[in-house]
């Protein structure tokens, strides 16, 4: 199965790719746009003797509303590329917003039983334009792992990241 954050920050980031978007995937949870945070995805999964029994999932995405600094709403990214520059494009409006997620979610479970699909074009709208921080040291993101985990990279270091959710 393939990590639930993941495939999910995977198929919101395809379902704004299709508006003109480049979203970028910052591991583990959040979708960015030119290195501002657009979305947040907060899965949380229910596990009972090694089975997973159910998923429940926040998605937080800034349409219309106000953003704090280093932040950009749907509106403010669609504008910049569309005829939208006044009036709001309707796909930043909360009812086309809510379409664009499920139809992410609707991606990410159909995607679900492909983890390599999953990794692999996650991989690829990766963040990987600032160092990260882990333990105080500053790594530079190398990529992800077979099960969705973060490998970070410094001198001739690796170390993985994961995150249960």
């Amino acid at each position: 199965m393939a990590a639930p954050a993941l495939a999910i920050s995977l198929g919101l980031a395809l379902q704004l790719e299709a508006l003109g978007l480049r979203p970028q995937i910052k591991w583990p949870n959040d979708l960015l746009l030119d290195g501002r945070k657009l979305a947040g995805i907060l899965p949380r999964l229910r596990w009972r003797g090694g089975r997973l029994l159910g998923c429940r999932v926040g998605v937080g995405i800034n349409g219309l509303n106000p953003v704090p600094p280093g932040a950009i709403t749907l509106r403010r990214a669609l504008a910049r590329s569309s005829r939208h520059a006044r009036a709001p494009h309707p796909c930043a409006r909360p009812d086309r917003l809510a379409a664009l997620v499920l139809r992410g979610l609707d991606w990410a479970v159909a995607a679900s039983g492909q983890p390599e699909l999953v990794r692999r074009q996650a991989e690829a709208r990766l963040w990987r334009d600032q160092p990260q921080r882990h333990e105080g040291q500053l790594w530079q993101v190398a990529g992800l792992t077979q099960d969705g985990a973060l490998r970070l990279r410094r001198d001739e270091q690796l170390v993985e990241l994961r995150r249960d959710f």
